[in-house]
């Protein structure tokens, strides 16, 4: 059965103010070598064995998980 496991984060060009909180926290407990944090999702899809799952994968980011405005996403598909 394969597995798509998807990672979506914030273009690099957009302010990440939670990952900016996280970094100032992370500091703030004393771990001054954090230089930045970005805060992202993290999806695992299972699929059926039937058609192509990296079509699939990208149809599903284009129309729902993603927004293509603001996010950029990538994933990888292994059997499971």
């Amino acid at each position: 059965m394969p597995k798509a496991r998807i990672y979506i984060t914030l273009k690099p060009t957009l302010l990440d103010a939670q990952g900016r909180v996280l970094e100032n926290a992370l500091r703030q407990l004393g771990f001054e070598s954090v230089q930045s944090v970005r805060v992202g999702k993290y999806l695992e899809i299972d699929l059926q064995p039937n058609g192509d799952p990296h079509a699939q994968i990208e149809a599903m980011c284009q129309k729902l998980l993603a927004n293509p405005v603001i996010e950029q996403y990538r994933y990888e598909v292994s059997d499971s």
